[in-house]
């Protein structure tokens, strides 16, 4: 199917790609919310602003304007709780397990590549035994600078022992998309994860559309 390319490693966003953890963030956010003293926010609601950050989420949450300092609170409240609330109702997409254990059949290096700090990444990931398992684990801090940035996709490359133009990196954001495109690798849109209802992915250049991680079995070979 894609005789011109050859895969030496798939990478992951982590949000919305690999795991489904709107569940657990949406959680701790409405902990926070309702700490407060502010509304519950619906899973309906903002679970599309899940891939852009915790800032964004409790922005997206609040019609009335906030002051620095409250938004602030709130924001460690919710990174608190969630950090200790990581992976209760978190858990894979339907068959990213399935895809994973063909790309470490196949010998073909995988990674993870995402905005979240590692202060989240490290136990999320350990808490789902992948640690030991993903060639690369890049976090929002592993860099000087995320993504839409490619440095850290390139960092990927580099920890893997691999060349950007051989990898494909998968996500559900813009930002994810951008910095692939910017390391020159190859690009897919997961339309399964955290879309908004205003993103139209089929206009930001990405190689591919998936509607589900099944359709990534094409790409391996």
């Amino acid at each position: 199917m894609h005789p011109d390319f050859s895969l030496d490693c798939m990478l992951f966003d982590l949000d919305g790609t690999l795991l489904d953890t709107a569940p657990d963030l949406i959680s701790s956010l409405n902990y926070a919310l309702n700490h407060e003293g502010f509304n519950l926010v619906p899973v309906a609601i903002i679970k599309p602003y899940v891939s852009y950050g915790a800032v964004t989420m409790i922005k997206q949450s609040i019609t009335d304007a906030i002051s620095v300092d409250q938004q602030n609170k709130l924001l460690t409240l919710m990174l608190d709780h969630y950090e200790t609330h990581i992976a209760i109702d978190t858990d894979y997409f339907s068959g990213i397990p399935a895809i994973l254990e063909k790309l470490e059949r196949k010998k073909i290096k995988w990674g993870i590549v995402t905005n979240k700090r590692s202060r989240f990444t490290t136990p999320l990931i350990s808490s789902f035994g992948l640690e030991h398992r993903a060639d690369c684990i890049i976090s929002g801090d592993s860099t000087p600078h995320t993504k839409p940035n490619p440095l850290p996709l390139l960092a990927a490359c580099k920890q893997s022992n691999v060349i950007p133009e051989n990898c494909i990196y998968i996500g559900d954001a813009f930002h994810d998309i951008e910095a692939g495109k910017q390391a020159h690798m190859k690009t897919i849109v997961a339309t399964y994860g955290y879309l908004k209802t205003d993103d139209q992915p089929d206009t930001w250049g990405a190689d591919a559309l998936i509607d589900h991680p099944q359709d990534l079995a094409s790409w391996i070979h």
